[in-house]
């Protein structure tokens, strides 16, 4: 491979990302501009895999963390052969492509996560590392062997969840993961200086990260190289690169300027800046055969790597155990159960149960953000960490961005099941990851305890009243609210059949352990908790709310001759795969019907007739005395079931 060559096939990346853009007219194409040289080196120098085997075990896992530039990388898997066609690059951007505006995991052929909302791809490139070096501690360099390679740019940096990440990153020492930073110093608003003054070098020093920087070498394809090879014989901390790039080189007017981020060079700027690279001016997606032969040799060399390492598999004698990592045995909970009219939070029950999960297989890692005892997330007694590879159990610390970011990179990883813990108020600082996991279809268990006001004492800030319904409203994330203990086993083997993320809504209050619950019933989403046949009214409830229903419904049928049928439905998404027919008998819709949730109404009249909720923040007492102070108690249930009642006659 000539340097001659190499040159101009760099030149070839550098058009390509302005000709997407341009066809797209929109786009970003300074930053893919700039990276091309890096692009260059990584998929041609460095990485390890099989552009054939776009899925193999073993390769190295790449993260484009600054997604705005994904015509970057859509260029580099066409022209080293993972399936992307030189229409798929003209239809950049365009309705059912595959070539959308940003990298999505599932979608397009060697995205490993989906990118876009800067911070997140650096935060599951720790995910991804800390994955690889846990597999590697189980089955050693012969199965699982690879690196974490992400760019990160300006915007990835401030974000606060690469602080949270990295600082976690570090912390783990994890020397496999590289990051390579592309300091352009631009932003859509202008020079980086107008909002940012960080020392980049000195933050992530105090991070415990080797931090690198080799300057204005961004077109330096051998200083490149070096930096990376370094970074690759640093074995007890990630490795930070940090190099100066100008967006929008060599564009004869937009270099340096922030007018090459987010707008699409016109034909003439396109033309002039293919002039000054050697290219022709006027050809648009111009890639000469040499060039593509040369990026198909290296998309393809990979693959004696993936042969050995299959011959590997086949000769050892941890093939079985490596096949069968994280395939759990159906029968793992056979031995947990609850006794009826005991009294036991569903947080605690979640941990009984999260005990014999970890019993069964070692796939399942995690913890919590400095809550394990109260979430009920103890799943090994050795922590995850530099001396302890093995370790299952993660100490996230206070970083529940990081956590929700760091459980998608580990599924994504493959051979995982990531667990997460905290409060379900916190469920807001775990947005954006828990979004993505279920636009990627990720299979990560995110534990959220202290489900309602019920907390009690802790007051507004802490007691959840939207929260539910806010989850709820992410399309592929399964929410299960369970009433009991049962209902909780139940919950965790629905998360474990889901082929997504599961969101577990716990208690923190004792509850009884219920004689007409079954963890079977889950999964039908919604199911019936008494035995009346002709109902006057229907209770429909989830969580700690099931049994206030039922002591509602007696007092219904001993004070009001009024026969309640009452529903518990800790499933929504799982209630809506059922047929018509069961959600009608379940549901009649000749019966007046109330839903009763210690959270907002809203959405529950989908359902329902009336709902019993709180469309309002909690209050600082007790949790019992919160609860009735704000209507949720049997009494108050009685009167609205009575009322709707009366009205339906």
């Amino acid at each position: 491979m000539s340097k001659q060559l190499e040159e101009q096939g760099v030149a070839v990346i550098r058009a390509l990302a302005m000709d997407g853009p341009l066809a797209a007219n929109s786009g970003h194409q300074g930053t893919a501009m700039a990276l091309a040289p890096l692009a260059h080196v990584l998929f041609t120098r460095i990485m390890k895999y099989d552009a054939s085997a776009p899925q193999w075990d073993d390769r190295d896992r790449f993260v484009l963390s600054a997604g705005h530039a994904s015509i970057l990388h859509y260029s580099m898997l066409h022209l080293t052969g993972y399936g992307l066609t030189i229409g798929d690059l003209k239809d950049f951007r365009q309705l059912h492509s595959k070539t959308p505006g940003h990298p999505e995991a599932g979608h397009t052929a060697g995205v490993e996560v989906t990118t876009g909302p800067l911070g997140q791809g650096i935060a599951n490139a720790v995910g991804l590392a800390a994955a690889e070096r846990y597999l590697n501690a189980k089955f050693g360099d012969e199965l699982v062997d690879h690196y974490t390679y992400v760019i990160a740019g300006d915007g990835d940096l401030s974000e606060g969840v690469s602080h949270e990440a990295c600082s976690l990153a570090g912390h783990l020492g994890l020397g496999k993961l590289i990051a390579i930073y592309d300091d352009n110093k631009i932003t859509i608003e202008g020079g980086t200086d107008v909002a940012l003054s960080d020392n980049a070098v000195k933050r992530f020093e105090s991070y415990g990260w080797d931090v690198n920087d080799i300057g204005d070498s961004a077109n330096d394809l051998d200083a490149i190289e070096a930096a990376i090879n370094q970074a690759k014989n640093i074995t007890d901390k990630p490795t930070l690169i940090i190099m100066r790039s100008h967006i929008g080189y060599p564009s004869p007017n937009f270099t340096g300027s922030n007018k090459a981020h987010g707008n699409p060079f016109d034909e003439a700027e396109t033309a002039a800046t293919k002039k000054v690279l050697g290219l022709p001016e006027n050809e648009k997606f111009w890639v000469p055969q040499e060039v593509l032969d040369m990026y198909r040799e290296h998309g393809a060399k990979g693959s004696v790597e993936h042969k050995a390492w299959m011959q590997r598999l086949e000769a050892s004698a941890q093939k079985p155990a490596y096949d069968a990592f994280d395939s759990v045995d159906p029968a793992w909970a056979k031995d947990v159960s609850f006794e009826p009219g005991t009294q036991l939070a569903t947080r605690k029950a979640s941990q009984a149960v999260l005990s014999a999960l970890s019993e069964a297989t070692d796939a399942v890692i995690g913890g919590s953000a400095d809550l394990t005892g109260s979430t009920g997330t103890r799943i090994d007694a050795t922590d995850q960490s530099a001396t302890s590879p093995t370790g299952k159990q993660m100490q996230f610390g206070v970083r529940e961005h990081a956590m929700g970011s760091f459980l998608v990179g580990a599924a994504s990883h493959g051979k995982i099941i990531p667990v997460s813990g905290t409060f379900l108020v916190f469920a807001d600082y775990m947005r954006p990851p828990i979004r993505l996991a279920a636009m990627s279809g990720t299979r990560c268990i995110f534990v959220f305890t202290h489900d309602s006001v019920g907390v009690g004492e802790d007051g507004p800030t802490h007691q959840p009243v939207e929260h539910a319904m806010t989850l709820r409203a992410i399309p592929g994330l399964q929410v299960l609210r369970p009433a009991d203990a049962n209902e909780t086993l139940g919950a965790w083997q629905a998360a474990l059949d889901f082929d997504g993320p599961t969101a577990l809504l716990l208690s923190r209050q004792n509850l009884p352990v219920l004689e007409t619950t079954a963890a079977s019933s889950v999964a039908k989403g919604a199911y019936e908790v008494t035995n009346v046949s002709n109902p006057d009214v229907v209770l429909v409830s989830t969580g700690s709310e099931v049994s206030l229903c039922l002591e509602a419904a007696a007092q219904l049928a001993s004070d009001h001759n009024v026969q309640a049928r009452v529903v518990s439905m800790p499933s929504w998404d799982l209630f809506e795969k059922q047929s018509a027919d069961y959600k009608q008998q379940l549901l009649p819709k000749n019966v007046a019907t109330l839903s009763v949730e210690a959270g907002v109404t809203l959405g529950w009249h989908r359902y329902c007739d009336e709902a019993i909720g709180i469309d309002r923040f909690g209050l600082s007492a007790p949790g019992a005395l919160v609860m009735a102070e704000l209507g949720i108690n049997a009494d108050n249930v009685v009167a609205q079931a009575l009322n709707i009642h009366r009205l339906g006659d």
